[in-house]
């Protein structure tokens, strides 16, 4: 049974820093891409970050240059970095993972099998 938990979420100022991560177990973790996405109030859900087990990354437009996903492979956990956080990045951020191994890089939250419960993520301005 594949289980994520992600932790340090808080409430920030506009510009501040927050550092999530996700703890992973019941798979080899090493072997699978993980996924960062994130749902604000009324809005669906959306890709943020996501990490091959190379080490390759994509991001979505809106978080480049701010926002960096990282991995530790020797602790089975994912994390993401952000950096001059705005009011619109405010959401519920979730870690996932696909149910299927390769160096693909999905974006598509129909490509996660599993999820994390998320943390909340609020930025005041």
């Amino acid at each position: 049974q594949v289980q994520l938990v992600e932790s340090g979420g808080g409430l920030v100022q506009t510009g501040g820093s927050l550092r999530l991560s996700c703890a992973a177990s019941g798979r080899t973790f090493g072997s699978w891409t993980m996924g960062w996405f994130r749902q604000a109030p009324g809005k669906e859900r959306e890709f943020v970050a996501a990490i091959n087990w190379r080490g390759n990354t994509d991001y979505t437009d809106s978080v480049k240059g701010r926002f960096t996903i990282s991995r530790d492979n020797a602790k089975n956990t994912v994390f993401l970095q952000m950096n001059s956080l705005k009011p619109e990045d405010t959401a519920v951020y979730f870690c996932a993972t696909p149910a299927y191994t390769g160096t693909t890089i999905y974006t598509g939250t129909y490509d996660y099998k599993y999820w994390g419960q998320g943390t909340q993520v609020t930025v005041s301005s």
